[in-house]
């Protein structure tokens, strides 16, 4: 009776078919051009205003260009998929390096960038005892925060001052490098956060460039479907928490100098296989800031730790390639060389550049992965995630001490 039973149901749902599992019929793979060379600056004579309606190209321009955004959509798979993302990103005269953010709006949330941007919305409003003036940092009434596709930082001014012709950087390329690159390109595995793209959903980059130069910036998603027939698409949930980075008029947050970040949410019964998602990474307050000063972060759920860490990049010089306008010191040293009589030392001077230097969690030119931690045994129910950074610094005057963190839940359904 039981097997009998068993049969009933899964043929009720489509799994089988009177010979056995159905085929999944297949729908192909799909490489979307989102952006194309888009500029990303700040120029309020070409951009006005908090929203420009978007042309030909469908491309909104918010915040006086410092915002791309684009809807789009991806096919409706019933096999599994595996999902990339590409950013590419160089100089269009601005040669400083900025924080960037590749980033979806969540379909489920009434408010959002855009809807803030036209003026139709404000982010809700927040209790100032614990968030202070961070607003649209944490989900709110109909808000969900924006979630983070890929964060990055740009070099310094890689494509505009790449030639071996300018003069600002010809003579600080170091004798390891070839040549300077035209522009940086990450990739990115966001297979997790598919569902997110489902029904058609906006896309965009930040820059926080204040250049009317700026960049330009391409995107391109790519989907790759299963080639196995009985490979049924895994439904996901995409739960954003938290996300500090100040796309819209947002204040720069150094809320975790004073106090940590508390994030209430639900898990429900039929999620499986949670995990966190955690992207963070420090800047500012020159060379005695949280931008060049190792600072633990610790992310707790219901009080206990689940990501405790220091995020720090010692490679940066690695980098060196891509950042032809940085700033470049002279440093004296003993040397050890090959002479005429064998192995001798003697004092030098070898550049240093501002892009060789360690940082909190990036580099100029490099991608920030995400710190991922499962969370095997959350229950159904209400759960606090917090989020601590114990010594980080206040902004005074000019150092301008901020972290910059987001955070998310991908759950089976």
């Amino acid at each position: 009776m039981k097997k009998t039973f068993l049969f009933i149901a899964l043929a009720s749902i489509g799994l089988f078919t009177a010979c056995g599992p159905r085929e999944i019929p297949a729908t192909g793979d799909v490489d979307v051009q989102v952006f194309n060379q888009t500029p990303v600056c700040f120029n309020p004579e070409v951009y006005p205003g908090s929203y420009n309606a978007p042309g030909a190209d469908s491309i909104y321009h918010l915040v006086n260009g410092r915002i791309i955004l684009k809807k789009i959509t991806l096919p409706d798979y019933k096999r599994n998929v595996d999902v990339k993302l590409r950013v590419t990103v160089a100089s269009n005269g601005d040669r400083w390096d900025k924080s960037g953010s590749c980033f979806i709006l969540p379909n489920q949330s009434g408010i959002n960038l855009l809807t803030i941007a036209k003026a139709e919305n404000q982010f809700p409003a927040i209790d100032s005892t614990l968030l202070e003036n961070m607003i649209g940092i944490v989900p709110g009434d109909d808000y969900l925060p924006t979630v983070e596709l890929m964060r990055f930082m740009t070099p310094f001014g890689v494509g505009h001052y790449s030639s071996d012709d300018d003069s600002l950087s010809h003579r600080r390329k170091p004798v390891y490098i070839d040549h300077w690159e035209d522009c940086v390109k990450w990739e990115q595995d966001i297979t997790d956060l598919y569902s997110l793209f489902e029904d058609g959903a906006y896309v965009g980059i930040f820059i926080d460039t204040w250049t009317t130069e700026g960049y330009v910036a391409s995107m391109e998603i790519e989907v790759e479907e299963s080639k196995n027939a009985y490979d049924p698409l895994t439904k996901q949930h995409v739960q954003p928490l938290i996300n500090t980075v100040y796309y819209v008029g947002q204040p720069y947050p150094d809320i975790f100098a004073r106090k940590d970040v508390n994030v209430e949410f639900d898990i429900p019964e039929n999620a499986s296989n949670v995990r966190l998602k955690y992207i963070v990474t420090g800047h500012g307050g020159h060379s005695r800031g949280d931008e060049f000063v190792k600072k633990q972060n610790i992310v707790s759920v219901d009080g206990n730790v689940v990501l405790d860490f220091i995020p720090w990049r010692a490679d940066c010089a690695s980098f060196r390639r891509f950042n032809p306008s940085t700033g470049v010191w002279l440093r004296k040293r003993l040397a050890s060389y090959i002479s005429p009589k064998g192995y001798a030392e003697k004092e030098v001077e070898e550049p240093i550049a501002s892009s060789d230097l360690s940082r909190s969690n990036w580099c100029p030119g490099s991608d920030v992965m995400p710190e991922e931690v499962e969370l095997t045994d959350l229950k159904p129910g209400k759960h606090t995630l917090t989020v601590s950074i114990p010594e980080a610094q206040e902004m005074v005057g000019n150092e301008m001490n901020h972290w910059l963190v987001s955070a998310y839940l991908v759950w089976d359904e």
